[in-house]
């Protein structure tokens, strides 16, 4: 069933007492036990669907744990959905082995139950010993997204994650309003609609068919030192120096995604300044089978990567869509020649036919768009034509390349 929602995740820091922190450190550990006792008992008798499994668990989670009815409730629930993510791998891959979901992270479930958020900046939580409240380290409203989704009605609260890292606790607040209409189900049959291509790469992670460059330079440069230093750790062997990987990893997967966030942005930026109504990449769904180990860094930066843009276009009415990624490499986008000789190195792309020359990312990211257009957007009754933006313009198949004001 498809969700009609648009969903964001707003996270802010709790400013605690340290009473209250004992209180949560108590609450994340009775949350594990309670979801871990879910899981086993789903796992036992193969059962996923979250009601069916709150009736058969939840007298043992309020018999076992300190918990309140409502967060044993939420409790069954995700040990639900963690087993019916392990059913859906075997379900793709019979010879994959699973085993039982085991809950281990310091974090806990909040709904509309257990959560109350203030007008002025704190929040009511629920704990093993009743609720406290706490404010909010929100920053100044010029400087936080976070007031955005909290002072807009059209935003309401969902449930929410608490989590403990380094030493502070966060909140991870959900929020969801309806999806807005798409712009391709507002336009009359004979509009013609225009689509941004968008190639994925290492040396830049992102190129777009309008020359927006997303150089992955730095972001392959912390990934090498955050590799050469967890190496050095791991050959110390010491639980200090697990403790610290385990930390190391959390930074870089913040930082990659805050890095992502910024190219998302711009690829929507350069959407929206060219009037696309679609956003068009290569598609990923085997992407680890054509790419070698040492670039799965990338593979799974790519993959965040279409999923940040995949959130942020939906928003505006902008679909993204896929297209077969072969040959975008090596087809002149210039007279169509297609060969593995037209790609001179790894940059540059120089056609062995017509002697276009190019940057080799560039011509990927028009020939993605390209493919889109191609692929036949119109119905039967449209007579508007599909186009690829470029940065001068736009080309369609009726009527070539026409250049803009």
């Amino acid at each position: 069933m498809a969700d009609d929602y648009l969903r964001r995740t707003a996270i802010t820091r709790l400013i605690l007492t340290n009473e209250q922190q004992d209180l949560l450190d108590t609450t994340i550990s009775e949350w594990k036990t309670a979801c871990n006792i879910s899981s086993r008992i789903g796992w036992d008798v193969g059962e996923t669907r979250k009601t069916y499994l709150q009736d058969l668990a939840y007298d043992t989670v309020l018999d076992e744990t300190r918990l309140g009815s409502q967060h044993a409730i939420l409790a069954t629930h995700q040990a639900a959905a963690a087993l019916d993510g392990v059913e859906a791998i075997e379900d793709l891959d019979e010879h994959y082995k699973t085993s039982r979901p085991e809950f281990t992270s310091n974090t806990v479930k909040y709904d509309t139950r257990t959560m109350t958020l203030f007008d002025d900046g704190s929040a009511s939580l629920s704990t093993v010993e009743g609720r406290i409240r706490c404010d909010l380290n929100l920053p100044d409203k010029e400087d936080g997204y976070q007031h955005g989704y909290l002072s807009d009605n059209d935003w309401e609260v969902t449930e929410s994650t608490l989590s403990k890292r380094d030493g502070d606790y966060y909140l991870h607040l959900g929020f969801r309003k309806d999806k807005p209409e798409k712009q391709v189900e507002r336009q009359d049959d004979d509009e013609d609609r225009t689509v941004l291509g968008v190639d994925l790469g290492i040396v830049n992670i992102a190129t777009t068919s309008t020359a927006y460059f997303a150089s992955g330079k730095e972001l392959r440069h912390q990934h090498r030192e955050f590799e050469r230093i967890r190496g050095s750790l791991q050959q110390t062997g010491t639980q200090s120096a697990h403790r610290t990987i385990q930390q190391m990893s959390g930074r870089e997967s913040r930082y990659v995604r805050d890095q992502l966030h910024q190219v998302a942005n711009r690829i929507l930026k350069e959407a929206l300044t060219h009037n696309c109504e679609y956003i068009a990449f290569e598609n990923l769904t085997h992407i680890r089978e054509r790419a070698p180990p040492v670039k799965e860094f990338h593979q799974w930066a790519h993959r965040q990567l279409v999923d940040l843009v995949e959130y942020k276009a939906e928003a505006e009415g902008i679909s993204v869509e896929f297209v077969d990624p072969k040959n975008t490499s090596r087809r002149c986008p210039e007279c169509g020649h297609t060969s593995k000789g037209n790609r001179v190195q790894q940059a540059e792309f120089k056609c062995e036919s017509c002697g276009a020359t190019a940057n080799a990312d560039y011509v990927g990211a028009k020939n993605v768009g390209w493919r889109y257009v191609r692929r036949g957007l119109q119905s039967s009754r449209r007579t508007g034509d599909s186009q690829l933006a470029l940065k001068s313009g736009i080309v369609t198949p009726n009527r070539g390349f026409v250049p803009s004001d």
